[in-house]
């Protein structure tokens, strides 16, 4: 069994640092191979650009068409070639990375941009429950700033489900079953970085962690539509039930309420 970890963080002594280091440790302790991908310490570059397609065809830069010519000629960029070599790999992926503005901080959402290419990754016929990644795992391992409630449905932060589904959502279109996410809550300003008063909080945070990885081999994962679901219209079949509050059979209900 192997293991992926793709830390999002530019400061290594973060709390977010401290996460990726006990999965890896954790995970190494039952039995996994396990790479640590910090983004930033390798220089990972998150803007997708023409120079990385050298070769690439005359007229508009079309980037997910560069990203099929270029898998097909063997010529993607070495640092994304790298990327997927880890991702192909790996039976689990962690992604540990803190919520910033409501989302994943842009190194992340580039690394997503540029890695899951079309024809490295995925094609027309080989997306969601006939992904190529299909039987792997993904986990997003988040911290957040406020408390709890605020992330609930009602909370003013929005709730933390359908800030996240996007890109919960991406991982599934390439196939991976992606488990229900890990959140540590109210990590900020000193707390992250190591104060007296919030030790007890980030042990917790760092055991529950490591308690989701023992299991993440067996626990539930999340529902999402697959092709069987869609009619030809890319719409949800009749009488099919849809499984989140972006994809759903009825405008006024939301799955899980």
């Amino acid at each position: 069994m192997r293991a992926l970890i793709v830390l999002s963080h530019p400061e290594p002594l973060s709390f977010n640092g401290r996460l990726a280091r006990a999965a890896a440790d954790e995970l190494a302790a039952a039995g996994y191979e396990v790479d640590l991908d910090d983004l930033h310490a390798e220089g990972f570059d998150p803007v997708e650009s023409p120079r990385f397609f050298p070769d690439r065809a005359p007229g508009p830069f079309d980037p997910q068409a560069e990203q099929r010519r270029a898998h097909e000629a063997g010529t993607t960029a070495p640092d994304v070639a790298r990327e997927l070599e880890r991702l192909r790999a790996a039976d689990l992926v962690v992604f540990q990375f803190p919520m910033w503005w409501h989302a994943q901080p842009g190194m992340l959402k580039g690394w997503l941009d540029r890695v899951l290419t079309y024809g490295g990754l995925f094609t027309g016929s080989e997306r969601y429950d006939r992904g190529m990644l299909r039987g792997r795992r993904a986990l997003l391992s988040v911290t957040a700033g406020a408390p709890e409630s605020t992330f609930l449905h009602d909370g003013r932060s929005g709730e933390l489900d359908l800030l996240l589904w996007p890109m919960a959502y991406s991982l599934f279109y390439v196939g991976l079953d992606v488990l229900p996410h890990q959140v540590a809550y109210e990590i900020s300003g000193a707390i992250a970085y190591g104060d007296a008063d919030g030790t007890a909080r980030r042990d917790r945070y760092e055991a529950e962690l490591r308690a989701r990885l023992r299991s993440a081999a067996t626990d539930p994962v999340l529902p999402f539509n697959g092709w069987d679901d869609l009619g030809p219209d890319g719409r949800l079949r009749p009488g099919v039930r849809g499984t989140s509050a972006f994809v759903r059979d009825d405008p006024a209900r939301i799955p899980g309420r």
